[in-house]
């Protein structure tokens, strides 16, 4: 299966030519390194190619050689050199997977059967979205929703975050504008929703008390720096609170988000 490439302008290695620079205008998802790899072979994306050198690519491909084989994926091997050269970046990780973006799910497929959502507005850090898809899978999530001004959670970075958990973790966007989205809130609400907004203010009513006794909740949290948006938030049932310490302001937002998925857990015990 293994298709041996030596020359880097090869045609067959134009997926991952010049990535660091270009991935967001190829309009693919890539997965580096065996674990993230091994769960876009897994997911419902389809996998266009397979790039790798060494004992890297020999291992994947004992687990997932027949797999890739009966989907006709071509898998090339190429050296460390070549694969730095033409994606513009070592490539330690020795593996590289591309895939085509599948059609995107419908709010209503995300939320079928789900408990616990998390929705994000305007959260534009692609490292953060990662860390929130990682927590999520890691602590019962079973979707993510994203409001307006959210950036792409099939960025490279993302993916590489997240341990390829955004490839596995259903999310869907909210239709609207930064001052209409909130208005497909109401899809959720009227599906016996019982929405939380995070955030900071002293008048908001603490975690474990705005969650408790509710089948269904969706935590909404904002982007770095403003958080919410006031829009957000008064399309929400109950705004909450992380209790901190007294002389800090606020936590990082994924790490807020993984603190009301723990507490959103315990409730449920």
């Amino acid at each position: 299966m293994l298709l041996s490439i030596c020359d880097p302008a090869d045609p067959r290695l134009d997926d991952i030519r010049d990535l660091k620079h270009s991935d967001k205008e190829k309009n693919l998802v890539f997965a580096e390194g065996p674990l993230v790899a091994g769960r876009l072979v897994e997911s419902r994306f389809p996998v266009r190619a397979v790039f790798g050198f060494g004992g890297r690519l020999a291992s994947f491909m004992e687990h997932y050689g027949a797999e890739l084989e009966s989907r006709g994926v071509p898998v090339y091997e190429i050296t460390r050199e070549t694969m730095g050269e033409v994606a513009g970046y070592d490539m330690h990780r020795g593996l590289l997977v591309s895939a085509d973006k599948p059609e995107p799910l419908s709010v209503g497929e995300v939320i079928q059967g789900a408990r616990t959502l998390v929705i994000l507005e305007g959260v534009g850090d692609h490292e953060n979205i990662g860390s929130i898809f990682r927590n999520a899978a890691g602590m019962g999530v079973d979707g993510v929703l994203f409001g307006a001004s959210t950036a792409d959670p099939l960025y490279r970075r993302s993916v590489r975050v997240s341990m390829g958990h955004v490839l596995r973790t259903p999310f869907a966007h909210l239709a609207g504008t930064p001052t209409t989205w909130q208005r497909s809130l109401d899809q959720l609400r009227e599906a016996g929703w019982w929405l939380v907004s995070l955030t900071p203010a002293d008048d908001a009513v603490e975690l474990k008390d705005a969650i408790g006794g509710h089948d269904k909740v969706a935590f909404l949290v904002g982007g770095e720096g403003p958080g919410l948006t006031t829009h957000a938030m008064r399309a929400t049932d109950v705004r909450a609170k992380i209790p901190m310490a007294e002389g800090t302001d606020s936590l990082n937002v994924a790490t807020s988000a993984a603190i009301a998925f723990y507490e959103r857990q315990r409730s449920l015990r």
